[in-house]
């Protein structure tokens, strides 16, 4: 069970994630709207409640690892890891600038708490399946979290890493569909229909739930649990755009312009929610 005090800091954190990222896109003047900031509150359970990582250490080996396989997602992971102390807050306005530590897609070359390259889709499932199970033989305790899009799932290469994930019994990494309904050009169900993914994991050998993936509640409730003899597979139901309004109800938010007066609405609406929240603590540099 959530307790109350941990609800609000996790609550805070995910509108702080979504601040972030839109100030990032600001300073860009674009970028991936939607499918960062459907999975804010996933980044806000994880990195807030769940892994176990050192901000000092960064490539500590016993860590938690996070591969974020659809990478256009970065700026929410960056966001994350800048409020958590990776980096300093203020670089998040140098994304996809001339010399920046933060591109659009995730690069552990280059930014300091990025656990793999990502950015073609597919691809980062199979480095995640890798990943975990070179940690398993090893005999570290970490965990890998693999954060997938649900149209991400049109590439046949996922599959190809489910069935090995659940052969091999690779339990230490869980896998987070993004499952927000919409892909680049149209619905899912309009371009590929995926079908019941969560049955679709279960008959590939998962523990495969359905969950609000926008709940904090029941994320944190899924994302600690202790696997046991199957991969776990978490299908979050997530609204692409979740926190804006108007972003949420814009049919082509996958990337969007962000200008001085679209900017101004939504960090308005982020920080009115954000100010609802009683605050346990500190605000971070940046937010207040």
């Amino acid at each position: 069970m959530l307790d109350i005090k941990l609800k609000k800091e996790l609550e805070r954190l995910a509108l702080e994630i979504r601040i972030g990222a839109v100030e990032e896109f600001k300073a860009r003047g674009f970028g991936h709207m939607g499918g960062s900031l459907s999975v804010a509150d996933a980044l806000a359970v994880l990195y807030g409640a769940v892994m176990n990582v050192d901000p000092k250490n960064p490539l500590w080996v016993d860590r938690d690892k996070l591969v974020c396989s659809k990478g256009h997602a970065g700026p929410a992971v960056y966001a994350a890891l800048a409020l958590k102390g990776f980096f300093p807050y203020e670089e998040l306005k140098t994304l996809n600038q001339p010399g920046t530590n933060l591109p659009s897609h995730c690069d552990r070359k280059k930014t300091p708490g990025i656990d793999m390259t990502t950015g073609s889709l597919g691809q980062g499932t199979s480095l995640a399946v890798g990943m975990a199970l070179g940690d398993r033989l090893k005999g570290r305790p970490g965990r890998t979290y693999l954060i997938v899009g649900d149209g991400e799932l049109n590439e046949g290469q996922a599959w190809e890493a489910a069935m090995f994930s659940a052969a091999k019994k690779v339990t230490n990494l869980v896998w987070l569909i993004d499952h927000n309904n919409k892909q680049l050009d149209g619905y899912t169900q309009d371009v590929l229909d995926s079908g019941d993914l969560r049955l679709k994991f279960e008959a590939f050998g998962f523990d495969a739930v359905s969950i609000d993936g926008n709940n904090l509640e029941q994320l944190y409730m899924l994302l600690g649990k202790d696997v046991q003899d199957r991969p776990l597979a978490v299908i979050m139901d997530t609204i692409k755009g979740k926190g804006i309004k108007e972003v949420e109800e814009t049919m082509a938010n996958h990337s969007m312009a962000v200008t001085e007066e679209t900017y101004d609405r939504w960090i308005w609406e982020l920080k009115q929610q954000l100010d609802d929240i009683p605050c346990a603590g500190e605000r971070k540099e940046g937010i207040s």
